[in-house]
């Protein structure tokens, strides 16, 4: 009797075995060709799109009074190609009016989606809601809701190639 259950009990280990074994190998063959999958590229893509256009759209909207060249500087390293021309060739005269004002802006991107992902030219449209808080330099502050519509491109990072404000009322 003893040997009966033995034997039971050793082939009952090496079926459990055997079919940890393929399911170990099955799952790391579908891991594999999950990591290589198209579908999770392109939501990665999609992702890294999403987040960069949030920040930089943050980053566009949002101005120190005290510091203005600082915060010109970071407009210039959120954008690229058209958009980063544009500010690079007003970047003084917008200094200037910019520190005679003293006005301080602080942008908090409150929602954002992917409208347009082409993951062969490196390039995604983003429309977002942004609310800007406004300090005047006599303190006095406000709060105003703006929506735009962004055009990234994909070099090293994603970086804003346009920044358009869409006006209320339309979609």
């Amino acid at each position: 009797m003893r040997r009966g259950r033995g034997c039971w009990g050793w082939s009952a280990w090496s079926g459990a075995l055997l079919l940890g074994a393929l399911f170990c190998g099955f799952s790391g063959w579908t891991y594999a060709q999950t990591r290589a999958d198209d579908d999770l590229a392109y939501a990665r893509d999609r992702a890294a799109a999403l987040d960069a256009a949030r920040t930089h759209i943050a980053v566009l909207n949002t101005m120190d009074g005290q510091d203005v060249r600082a915060s010109l500087r970071a407009w210039t390293q959120a954008a690229d190609g058209p958009l980063a021309d544009e500010l690079r060739r007003t970047g003084d005269d917008s200094a200037k009016a910019l520190e005679q004002e003293g006005t301080s802006t602080r942008a908090t991107v409150i929602d954002a989606a992917v409208v347009a992902l082409d993951t062969r030219s490196g390039t995604a449209k983003v429309i977002a809601t942004v609310r800007v808080e406004v300090t005047e330099r006599t303190g006095r502050s406000t709060t105003d809701r703006k929506r735009f519509e962004a055009g990234l491109d994909k070099g090293p990072d994603w970086k804003l190639t346009s920044l358009t404000a869409i006006p209320a009322g339309t979609e």
